[in-house]
Parts: C-alpha cells; structure tokens; sequence
C-alpha cells in the first residue's frame, strides 16, 4: 500500500504551500510565538496566585504534606514560566545571528517541557485546592481526573490524528499559490 505521506516536511511543503525553507522557518517561529503568547499570561498568573500562598493566614494551618505539595506545585509553576520565556531570551540572544533553525527548534524543546511542568503545576493547584474545600479524598479524586483530562487533551487527541493518514490525503495537490509561483 503506498503512503500519501510525503517523503519529507520539506517536500510537503514546497508541493501544498510552494514555501521556501527559510520561509517554512519564519512560519513556524511565528506560529510558536503565538502560541507561547496565550501560554505566557496564564503561567505567569497561576505561578503570581502561588507565590502569595504563603502570606496568607491560614497556610500555618496546613499540613506539612500539603506544604511539600505547595512547595512543589510553585516549583513546576516556576520551571514552566522559565521554559514558557525562555524563546524571548534565546530570541535576544541570537537576534540578527540567521539562527532561526535553531530558534525554531529550542523553542519547540521549551514549549513541550513547558507544557509539561503547566501540566503538573495545574494539578498540583487542584489538589491544593480541592483539598483546602472538600479535603484528601476529593483532592486525589480532583488529581485522577486533571490528570485524565490533560493526558487525553494534551497527548492522546493529538497523537491519535497525527498518525491519521487521512491527514495526508491531498497533498499531491499544490494550492493555487504554489502552482503560480513554479
């Protein structure tokens, strides 16, 4: 059976698209920046929100297993800020440098453990909070499900329509833009 994949991204790409390298490139810096800029502000909220914890009348209140789990929780949250801004920084650094390979693929290395450490950072928020309202039981609960519900949004979703091929069925067919400009 022959594969309606193309033999690379790049093929893919001069066919559907009529797209250079360098173009592909400054594409895919720009759809990262994007979605960096939708994760940036709600990182830096939930990591705002868990900073102030401390301050707050009843944290001696708490367990020091709750504690360990806050301190935790922070620390994801702070290791998803650093790697959510971390293409800014590289992006500073090698301004002006025709590195935008090796932007392009940092900055898609930060935004996946980036994503990663959001993802336990938002259950250990669950947890935390589940169990300051309801208690312990209620907490795992409310961490089975997050924990479900990212797997299967973030990772099962996705990767089951990547290795779709009904993906890559019209792909032999360039778009009217690459057919005017060969």
């Amino acid at each position: 059976m022959r594969s309606n994949r193309p033999a690379t991204e790049d093929d893919w790409n001069w066919k559907a698209r009529g797209e250079t390298d360098t173009q592909r490139l400054d594409r895919q810096w720009n759809g990262l920046l994007q979605e960096l800029r939708v994760l940036q502000t709600g990182v830096q909220l939930l990591t705002g929100f868990l900073l102030i914890l401390p301050f707050q009348p009843r944290f001696d209140q708490l367990t020091s297993g709750i504690q360990y789990l806050y301190l935790a929780t922070v620390s994801a949250s702070m290791v998803a800020t650093v790697f959510i801004l971390a293409p800014v920084s590289n992006h500073r650094v090698l301004f002006r440098q025709r590195k935008l390979r090796h932007l392009v693929e940092s900055a898609h290395r930060f935004a996946i453990i980036g994503l990663f450490f959001l993802g336990l950072a938002l259950v250990g928020s669950v947890v935390l909070i589940f169990d300051a309202v309801l208690g312990p039981v209620s907490a795992v609960i409310g961490a089975v499900i997050a924990v479900v519900l990212f797997a299967y949004v973030w990772l099962v979703a996705p990767w089951s329509h990547r290795a779709d091929p009904a993906t890559f069925a019209k792909i032999d067919q360039p778009t009217a833009a690459a057919s005017r400009s060969t």
